[in-house]
This record gives C-alpha cells, structure tokens and sequence, in this order.
C-alpha cells in the first residue's frame, strides 16, 4: 500500500486558518507582531523546497533498511498501526530531547524555539537543516524491524499536525485525564520558555507519558517567557536560520584543539572549554544554590 505521505502539504490551507483567526484575534488584544508572524510563515517557505528534497532521501534511506528487515508487518492490521504510533512517538521523544542536548542539533532546532511569542504561526518556525543532519535516522529502527516506510513517513506527518495545535496561550488547561497522557498547550508552554526551571523540559510529540517515566516532565506553575535564553534580535529568516551554527563556527575561533571543537558539537549547548558560558543542568544547579542560599538568609533572620 502507499500511503498518501503529502498531508502535511494538504494541510497547509487548514493551518493558515488557524494562523489568520488567532492573529485577529491578538491584534484586538494588541498582543500581536506582525514582523514575527512574517519571519514565522518565511521559515516555513523556506522548509517546504528544502523538505520535498530530502523527502526522497529519508524514504529511500528507510526502503532500504526495510529490505533488511527482522520481521513483516502487514500494513492492513490495526495493531501494526498501534506500533507505528508508539514507536513514532517514542522515536520523537529521543529525537526532540537530544536535539536539546547535543549542540550540533540544537544548532538547528532552536530555530523552532527562536520566537519570543507562543503563537500558532510560530509553532510553523521549522529548521531547514535538521533532516540534512540526519535526524530522520532516530525512526530508521521502525522498518529494520518491518513497519513499511511510508507508514513511518505518515506517522510522523501526522504527529506534526497534533503538535500544531499547541503552540497557544488561547487554551489553558484541558480535563485532568487529557492532561496526564496527552501534550498540551500546557505542557509545549513550558517546554517553549527560556525560564531556567522550565529548560529543557517536556520534549514529548503527542504522549506527555515519556517525559514522566523519563525524568523529563514540569507542570506549568507560572507563566513562562518565551524564546531563547540568548534572542536573536532579528526577524531575517536567514539570520533566525543560521543563527547558532554561526556561532558554532564562532565557538571553533576560540581553541585550536581538536577535543575542544568536537566538544563544541556534541556537548550541551552552552558548553565551553573556558566556562565563559554554562549549560542549562549548570544554570539550573546555580538556581537551586541561589534558593538554597536565599532560604538560609531567611532561617537567619
């Protein structure tokens, strides 16, 4: 069977609905920025030529590993498809948490993260490198172990759309059942802010489950500030774009070793070889000692 794996280009209509009525009604709030709505629907432009071309290769990738699969699952077999949805799923889960642990693909998914608003227009900031970095490859174990690769293509379309829908701050909190398994608007808010106790946080696609059996799970206790904790005060697509792999080739002008620059690409973003800059745990442990310390302050007198 081939699935139709273009949904997210069908789609595209319904999105801008969406896009258009939130932004009215922002603007009768006077909440709205026009500019980075445009740098928002410029970066997902920019994906559409740049996903059609690499479209071929991760299908191709995937077809290829199916060839040398362990096992055949039929396609027509409802519990073939609970597989793919788990295993989607989880495979986003590594994907998303390690894209904001490893720099080099940190260096293109905090384009997704570079908004200072929590808006349906910049839930479509989509990064133009992150497939060419090879982060198709945390699904390539999905057809080694016999799901058909355009079920896998179609999956993760389909988990793009349900994560659409939570990049707003129109949607508070939804029933406490819905809450405890699902991602929410609730739960992307605190993945999306640059509050040191909100980093890194939340990185689930459609089950928030895996963040709480993993360690990685924070209600939403205030509300967050949105963007990067260093902002690109531009709204040029291109800037927004290449924003932090020029400052990964900035980071190489500091050190002629070798070990300090592969260091520079797989550490945590933040890292540096002379503690000029501090991770988000490094950040996070300073917090926890500043409250500590207030705390102590406070018995004292």
């Amino acid at each position: 069977m081939q699935l139709d794996t273009i949904i997210l280009y069908q789609a595209v209509p319904a999105l801008l609905i969406f896009v258009i009525a939130e932004a009215v009604y922002m603007i009768k709030e006077n909440r709205h920025d026009n500019k980075d709505m445009l740098a928002s629907i410029g970066l997902a432009l920019g994906a559409l030529p740049v996903s059609l071309l690499v479209k071929g290769i991760v299908i191709y990738t995937y077809t290829i590993i199916y060839q040398f699969r362990f096992f055949t699952l039929p396609d027509n077999l409802w519990w073939v498809w609970i597989i793919c949805f788990f295993g989607d799923d989880f495979s986003y889960y590594w994907y998303h948490r390690l894209s904001h642990q490893i720099r080099f693909l940190w260096a293109s998914h905090m384009v997704h993260h570079s908004s200072e608003q929590f808006t349906f227009s910049a839930g479509l900031r989509v990064p133009w490198t992150s497939n060419i970095t090879g982060t198709f490859l945390f699904w390539a174990w999905m057809p080694l172990i016999g799901i058909d690769p355009y079920m896998v293509i179609f999956m993760k379309s389909a988990s793009v759309l349900y994560q659409f829908w939570m990049h707003t701050e129109s949607i508070k909190k939804l029933p406490g059942w819905f809450e405890a398994v699902f991602n929410t608007p609730s739960h992307h808010r605190v993945h999306h802010s640059s509050n040191i106790e909100y980093l890194d946080k939340n990185h689930a696609g459609t089950l928030i489950i895996w963040d709480k059996i993993f360690g990685t799970f924070k209600e939403e206790e205030f509300k967050p500030k949105y963007g990067l904790t260093e902002n690109i005060k531009s709204v040029n697509p291109f800037i927004i774009e290449f924003f932090e792999w020029k400052n990964v080739v900035r980071d190489f002008k500091k050190t002629k070793k070798l070990k300090h620059r592969i260091q520079y690409l797989f550490n945590s973003p933040g890292w540096s070889h002379d503690g000029s800059t501090k991770t988000t745990k490094q950040l996070q442990l300073d917090l926890k000692s500043s409250y500590f310390n207030e705390h102590h302050k406070n018995l004292k007198t």
